[in-house]
C-alpha cells in the first residue's frame, strides 16, 4: 500500500508539474499578445501624432505653402522697393523729374498757367464730349 500511495503521489506531482508548466506557457503567451497589442497601439498613436500633430505633416504642408506665399510677397515688395529707390534717386538728381512730380502730385503751375480739373468719370461710362454750339 505504501508503494501505491507513493505512485499516486508521484503521478499527482507529475500532473501538477505539467499543469503548472502549461499555465506558465499560457501566461507567457498572453503577456506576449498584450505586449504586441501595446506596442501596436503606441505605434498608431505615434503615427497619428506624425500626421495630425502640432508639427505633423499637415501642419508642415500648411507652413510650406505659407512660406511660398511669403516668398512671393517678399519678391514683390523688393521690386516695389527698387522702383521707389529709383524714383527717389531721380527726384534727387533730375530737375525735370522734380518738376514733373510737383506738377502732377502737388498741382503746381508756372506763372500764367491755369489748371483745369475734369470730373472723375464712373467706370464703364463713356467720356463726355463737349457739345458744339
Amino acid at each position: 500500500m505504501l508503494e501505491t500511495d507513493q505512485k499516486k503521489a508521484s503521478n499527482e506531482g507529475k500532473w501538477l508539474t505539467r499543469r503548472v508548466g502549461h499555465l506558465r506557457e499560457n501566461i507567457h503567451a498572453w503577456r506576449r499578445r498584450g505586449a504586441t497589442a501595446g506596442i501596436g497601439l503606441l505605434a498608431l498613436m505615434m503615427a497619428y501624432g506624425v500626421v495630425f500633430g502640432h508639427n505633423g505633416l499637415i501642419a508642415f504642408e500648411q507652413k510650406r505653402t505659407e512660406a511660398q506665399q511669403l516668398d512671393l510677397q517678399k519678391a514683390q515688395l523688393q521690386r516695389e522697393n527698387e522702383k521707389l529707390k529709383e524714383h527717389a534717386d531721380r527726384l534727387q538728381s533730375d530737375p525735370s523729374a522734380i518738376e514733373h512730380e510737383a506738377r502732377e502730385d502737388l498741382h503746381y503751375t508756372r506763372s500764367g498757367e491755369v489748371i483745369v480739373t475734369l470730373p472723375a468719370q464712373a467706370k464703364g461710362s463713356a467720356p463726355a464730349l463737349p457739345s458744339a454750339r
